[in-house]
């Protein structure tokens, strides 16, 4: 059976533990924009900054600094730096959570630095649609399961 080549971009690949092509090239888009978007603001704010760091924003800025260097190992491996992901994922949960809504819930969040960085974090969703789930679940999550083969020969050799 020949499937269309635009239906096989959104077809589960067996080659790929069953990803679809479309998951695969949405987080190398991801990873793409991070490098794109973050590296340069985060980089220009370490390389220019004066005077002392207060402890906490220069953790902010070093790990700002960090994960979209990492994001390249991520446009050539997108699977394998899935972690990545989840972590990006994680943060900007939590930072919505509970930096946005309540400003959010008050009125006091849009037309602000605030609402801009919230506005940026929008994009969540689109972020968690391109995320395989099956295979994260399966790969990282899951209880990691025993075949019948490797039981017959783990039991074979306890003989």
């Amino acid at each position: 059976m020949h499937i269309h080549p635009i239906l096989q971009f959104f077809a589960s690949d067996p080659r790929r533990d069953g990803v679809r092509p479309v998951q695969l090239w949405g987080l190398r888009l991801f990873f793409l924009l991070m490098l794109v978007f973050v590296t340069p603001n985060a980089w220009s704010v370490l390389l220019t900054h004066e005077d002392t760091w207060d402890p906490v924003r220069a953790i902010a800025f070093a790990v700002w600094a960090t994960y979209p260097a990492l994001a390249l190992f991520g446009l050539l491996h997108p699977l394998r730096w899935l972690p990545l992901m989840f972590f990006t994922i994680g943060y900007k949960t939590i930072w919505l959570a509970f930096v946005a809504v309540p400003l959010w819930q008050t009125g006091t969040l849009w037309g602000t630095p605030t609402g801009e960085i919230a506005g940026s974090f929008l994009a969540l969703p689109l972020l968690a649609a391109v995320v395989p789930w099956g295979y994260a679940w399966r790969t990282y999550f899951a209880w990691p399961r025993r075949t019948v083969e490797a039981s017959a020969t783990s039991a074979s050799g306890a003989r």
